[in-house]
C-alpha cells in the first residue's frame, strides 16, 4: 500500500509538472506571437520608408526599363512608390495648377514640410512647386478630415485650428497650424494609418497625389538630365557608356556653399568628387605652415574636382589644394 500511494503522489506532482509546462508553453507561444506581430509592423514601417526615400530618378529608370532595380543611396528627394508611365517629354506639357496665397502661407507651408520627416528631404524647388499647387480647403468643428481605413490621395498642411489623432479608437495628439498629416497617402499606396477629426474650425491646404507625383518625377527626371550633360562634359568619363554615365547620375548629389567658405583642404581624406554647376571656386596650394598659400587658378561652370578620389585614394594628393569658393 506505500508502494502504491508513493506512485500516486508522484503521478500527482508529474501531472502538476506538466500542467505548469503547458502554462509556460502558453505563455511562450503568447509572446511569441506577439513578437512576431512586432516584427511585421516594423517590417510594414520599414518598406514605407524605403519606398518614400528611393530617388525619383531611380523609380523613372526602373519604370523605363520594367524591372526593379536595388536600393540607391538617397538623394533630397522623395516619391511616390506608386508606378507611373511618364518620360521627360510628357511631363514636359504638363500644366501644374496655381493657387494664389499669402507670403505668410507660402512660408508656414514650406516650413511644414520641412519639419515633416517624410517630405523633409525633398529639393527646394520640388518644395516650391509644392506650395503654388496647394488648394486650400475649409472644415468645421467635429469634422471627419481623414479617416482610418480608407483610401487617401490627399496630404494637408494646417493654417489655422485644431485636430485630434486617433488610432484604433486610441487618441495619439493633437495638431495645430504649420503641421503636415496625410503624407503617406500620397508617398505611399496604402490606406489611411490613422483617424484625424477638427477639434474646432480649421483651414487647410491641400494637394492630391497625381500633381504631387508629376512634381517627383518631372524636377527628378529634369535634374537627371542636367546631371547627364555635367558627366558628359568631364574626360574622364567621356569613354564611359550611357548606362554607367546614367547610374552615376542617380547618385550625384547637390551641395551649396557660401561665399569664402571651404570645399576640400590640402591632405585631407578624400571621397568625393565635384562638378561646380554654379559659381567659381580659387585653386591654391600651402606649400609651407609658415609661408601664404599660393594661388593656382580659378574654376568655373563645368570644371571639376576631386575626381581622384573616385579611384580609392585614401587622401587628397598634394596636386589637391584648398579650394575657396568665389561666387
Amino acid at each position: 500500500m506505500g508502494t502504491l500511494r508513493d506512485l500516486q503522489y508522484a503521478l500527482q506532482e508529474k501531472i502538476e509538472e506538466l500542467r505548469q509546462r503547458d502554462a509556460l508553453i502558453d505563455e511562450l507561444e503568447l509572446e511569441l506571437d506577439q513578437k512576431d506581430e512586432l516584427i511585421q509592423k516594423l517590417q510594414n514601417e520599414l518598406d514605407k520608408y524605403r519606398s518614400v526615400i528611393r530617388p525619383a530618378t531611380q523609380q523613372a529608370q526602373q519604370q523605363s526599363a520594367g524591372t526593379l532595380q536595388g536600393e540607391q543611396r538617397t538623394k533630397r528627394q522623395a516619391i511616390s512608390a506608386e508606378p507611373t508611365a511618364f518620360d521627360i517629354q510628357d511631363l514636359s506639357h504638363v500644366t501644374l495648377p496655381f493657387y494664389p496665397k499669402s507670403p505668410q502661407s507660402k512660408e508656414l507651408i514650406k516650413e511644414a514640410i520641412l519639419d515633416n520627416d517624410f517630405m523633409k528631404n525633398l529639393e527646394l524647388s520640388q518644395i516650391q512647386e509644392i506650395v503654388d499647387c496647394m488648394y486650400p480647403v475649409e472644415y468645421g468643428k467635429d469634422s471627419c478630415i481623414i479617416k482610418e481605413g480608407d483610401v487617401g490621395s490627399l496630404v494637408y498642411v494646417m493654417e489655422d485650428g485644431k485636430v485630434e489623432v486617433t488610432k484604433e479608437g486610441v487618441k495619439l495628439c493633437t495638431m495645430g497650424p504649420g503641421k503636415v498629416f496625410g503624407e503617406l497617402a500620397i508617398l505611399y499606396n496604402c490606406t489611411r494609418t490613422a483617424t484625424v477629426k477638427t477639434l474646432v474650425n480649421v483651414k487647410l491646404w491641400a494637394i492630391d497625389r497625381q500633381c504631387f507625383q508629376t512634381i517627383m518625377m518631372r524636377t527628378g527626371l529634369i535634374k537627371h538630365t542636367e546631371y547627364m550633360e555635367f558627366l558628359k562634359s568631364v574626360p574622364t568619363f567621356q569613354s564611359l557608356p550611357e548606362e554607367i554615365l546614367s547610374k552615376l547620375a542617380d547618385v550625384l548629389e547637390e551641395t551649396h556653399y557660401e561665399n569664402g567658405e571651404y570645399i576640400i583642404r590640402q591632405g585631407a581624406r578624400g571621397d568625393t568628387f565635384f562638378i561646380i554647376s554654379k559659381g567659381k571656386v580659387n585653386v591654391t596650394r600651402e606649400d609651407s605652415p609658415s609661408e601664404d598659400p599660393v594661388f593656382l587658378r580659378t574654376l568655373g561652370k563645368g570644371d571639376w574636382f576631386g575626381e581622384k578620389a573616385l579611384q580609392g585614394w585614401e587622401l587628397y594628393a598634394s596636386d589637391l589644394f584648398y579650394i575657396n569658393i568665389f561666387l
